[in-house]
């Protein structure tokens, strides 16, 4: 007589994080209600690929934010989890921000939303140019 439980093995768990359109639907609110603001993205790409940057110079690299509202999308983005503020004990303060790895890791993702995006103007593009 043979063993069938050393021959038979379990069929590994699944992967699937969403297994239905309700979870996806749910998974994909949760994210861009993280992502919601007019100046996230905006914040979150002048920080991309490890730059370390104090607030006076992302004041700067976004000129048509208001201080009150850069204020409260780098709290809001620190409070997520996606952005790490370092404040130097000197005088005057010196505030650094700079993305958490869970913050780099949007990246590719938001890489791939702007390839798509082109993607439609390459295809309007190319729809007037056939008509």
């Amino acid at each position: 007589m043979t063993r069938t439980d050393v021959k038979v093995r379990y069929l590994p768990e699944s992967k699937v994080l969403y297994p239905t359109p309700v979870s996806a639907a749910s998974g994909v609110e949760s994210a861009l209600r993280i992502l919601e603001g007019r100046w996230k993205l905006v914040i979150l790409f002048h920080l991309f690929g490890g730059k370390v940057l104090r607030f006076s110079d992302l004041e700067r690299a976004i000129p048509a934010i208001s201080q009150k509202m850069l204020i409260q999308q780098l709290r809001q983005m620190e409070a997520d989890g996606i952005v790490r503020r370092t404040v130097y004990p000197q005088v005057p303060p010196k505030v650094e921000y700079h993305l958490t790895d869970w913050g780099q890791a949007l990246c590719p993702a938001l890489d791939a939303l702007l390839q798509w995006a082109a993607s439609r103007e390459e295809i309007a593009s190319g729809a007037v140019e056939s008509t």
